[in-house]
C-alpha cells in the first residue's frame, strides 16, 4: 500500500488538489502495480507563517505568496 505525503503551501483550490491526487494515483498504480483502492495520499497545507524561504517567513514577503490562477 503506497502512502504519499505532499506538503504544499496553503492557497490551492480543491479542484487543483483533486487533479493532483487523481494523477498521482494513476502514476502510483502504473509504476508500483497496485490498485487505486490501495493508494493513500496525505496533503499537509502550510500557512505562510509556517514556511520560510532564504530566512524570511513567506507571510513577511508578499513576493513569495502563491499567485492564484
Amino acid at each position: 500500500m503506497p502512502i504519499v505525503m505532499v506538503n504544499i503551501k496553503e492557497g490551492r483550490t480543491v479542484e487543483q488538489k483533486r487533479a493532483m491526487v487523481t494523477k498521482m494515483t494513476d502514476v502510483l498504480c502504473e509504476t508500483m502495480n497496485v490498485k487505486p483502492a490501495s493508494v493513500r495520499i496525505i496533503i499537509n497545507e502550510m500557512k505562510n507563517d509556517n514556511f520560510a524561504i532564504a530566512g524570511t517567513l513567506v507571510c513577511d514577503d508578499p513576493s513569495k505568496q502563491i499567485k492564484k490562477n
